[in-house]
């Protein structure tokens, strides 16, 4: 019997994850524990391991986001040839799998209500049981009902219907988009024959309710009397090779999920295209390699063509565009920080500091601080040491509004914004106030590494209490940083720009940065957050009083 591998719980608020790529191909033998697949959530990336030995069937394509507790792959024992039937049978309601492992003719009849077989022959013929599978449920009905998508969503609306009603579709072919709240999901066929619609293009049902249903097989006469002798015509030719060779199945020739997208957004017909998946799925690596047949009347048009072509080609090439979807992490940045826009007071002060003094003492000290702590002197440790000496001074800085009352902490967790390949991330140095400055430094390379790893864990980027975000390493002379909610301020800091400034009644040229100031006015005042700025500033242009505590 097939082993599912359905998605576990990555964390308490996640309830939804993202394939973001699939390791192993569709039918690919796999060993028990061997990561078969990368997940993400709206707040990190995990890793998928395979639950037992067998051959890997792909249930869910890649990008397709799903809810926990749901099955994205099956696991087939290696060498059980019998393996596909049973599992097209647990897809369309078949609940007698162990007889069907004794006996694929006892399957076909407990699994359709223990309709006869009308095959006296069946029990001999095993090699022809795969290609007589299908024929058995005839006068068969699948319902195909909305799967549960997610724990929060209870309906979905019918966003488009892929194959019309009435069409021939094959088993896994996609016939529909259901939308929900906050993703997409396409629906796969859970039988082959002729699909009826229950439901039209925008309507909003709810999970558990019939959508379509699947009438008959290909060879069923009676299921659809105006289809029928096309349906019989155009299988026919498909089963009979299929016979010859006596190793089709269900899955022979069908493309998975993904690869029927990408056959339908190229426009090549499915029967076009050689399966090299398990017993001759089309895999998404064929649709990818697949090229359209009608190539021909190419040629006759091409030397007519080419000089009207040659000179516009330049043109058209720069006009291109391409479509992404979101990614969980985007969908939730974005909603963030929309959401601070709209439920803060959030304005933003600015102030300037002259970096000499600091750059002057990590000239002097970089090498043999880097000789002893393994680690270089930059500029974040001072920053955050600096922000903890004023977040205890001004502790409404350091606050944060919970319904009607204010949380003030007594510790400093400084998230470090970091920008990861998959978006923006916040990691938290943790008591950053009890940190030295090698501290302060190994913390800061450790959690940037994890970041653009994508290993960043759920923990580590949650419960800070103020954040600080660089700018100025991608040139950025001025920002009005966003408010990283629930926390009520943050620093922004910027590039360091030779300026002339005055000092002592002379210009002179020094090396300044700009720095900005976020905070929500509701808890924070104006002048506890100049203030507060001011202190860092202070600290910054003589950081002796750093090390002394003044």
């Amino acid at each position: 019997m097939p082993t599912e591998i359905k998605i576990p719980a990555v964390g308490e608020s996640i309830t939804e994850v993202t394939i973001a790529k699939w390791l192993k191909k569709d039918g690919e033998a796999v060993k028990r524990d061997e990561v078969i697949a990368e997940l993400e959530s709206d707040k990190a990336t995990f890793e998928l391991p395979a639950e037992a030995d067998g051959n890997l069937k792909i249930l869910v394509a890649e990008g397709e986001t799903i809810g926990i507790g749901t099955a994205i792959a099956q696991l087939d024992g290696a060498g059980a040839p019998a393996s596909n039937g049973q599992a097209a049978l647990a897809a369309t309601g078949g609940d007698a799998l162990t007889q069907g492992e004794q006996n694929p003719a006892a399957s076909d009849q407990a699994g359709y209500g223990g309709q006869p077989a009308d095959r006296p022959d069946s029990s001999p013929a095993t090699p022809g049981a795969p290609a007589a599978a299908p024929a058995a449920p005839a006068a068969a009905t699948v319902e195909m009902k909305i799967p549960a998508v997610g724990e929060s969503i209870t309906e979905v609306t019918v966003a488009k219907w892929l194959k019309p009603d009435g069409a021939q579709v094959s088993r896994d072919e996609v016939i529909a988009e259901l939308e929900s709240d906050k993703a997409t999901f396409e629906l796969p066929a859970e039988g082959s024959g002729t699909l009826r619609h229950a439901v039209q293009e925008g309507d909003t049902i709810s999970i558990g309710a019939v959508i379509a249903r699947i009438e008959g097989g290909s060879g069923a006469p009676a299921a659809a009397p105006a289809a029928s002798a096309p349906a019989a015509a155009t299988s026919a030719p498909a089963a009979s090779p299929a016979a010859a060779s006596g190793a089709s199945t269900y899955a022979t020739g069908v493309p998975s999920p993904a690869a029927g997208k990408i056959l339908g957004e190229k426009g090549i017909n499915a029967a076009e295209v050689n399966g090299t998946g398990r017993d001759g799925r089309i895999t998404k690596e064929d649709a990818q390699n697949a090229q359209a047949r009608p190539a021909a009347p190419a040629p006759a048009a091409a030397p007519a063509a080419k000089p009207a072509t040659s000179s516009p080609q330049p043109a058209a090439g720069e006009r291109g565009q391409r479509r992404e979807r979101m990614s969980n992490l985007r969908k939730t940045v974005a909603r963030r920080l929309v959401s601070v826009k709209n439920e803060t007071a959030m304005l933003t002060t600015f102030n300037e500091v002259n970096m000499q003094p600091i750059m002057d003492l990590r000239n002097k000290f970089k090498d043999k601080f880097k000789e002893k702590n393994g680690v270089g002197l930059g500029f974040m440790s001072f920053f955050t040491k600096a922000v903890c000496v004023a977040l205890k001074e001004w502790p409404a800085v350091n606050a944060y509004i919970d319904g009607d009352s204010i949380v003030y902490s007594d510790f400093c967790d400084i998230s470090i914004a970091v920008s990861a390949p998959k978006g923006l991330v916040v990691p938290v140095i943790r008591n950053a106030e009890k940190l030295s400055f090698d501290g302060v430094e190994k913390e800061v390379v450790r959690l940037a590494g994890l970041a653009r790893e994508n290993k960043l864990t759920i923990e580590q980027m949650t419960g800070g209490t103020f954040t600080i975000t660089n700018g100025g390493i991608f040139g950025s002379m001025m920002s009005t940083p966003i408010i990283n909610a629930p926390q009520s301020a943050i620093l922004g800091m910027h590039n360091i720009i030779q300026r002339p400034v005055a000092e002592n009644g002379q210009v002179v040229i020094r090396p300044m940065m700009y720095l900005a100031l976020s905070y929500d006015h509701r808890i924070i005042d104006g002048r506890e957050s100049v203030s507060f700025l001011v202190r860092v500033k202070e600290l910054l242009e003589d950081p002796t009083r750093l090390l002394l505590g003044v």
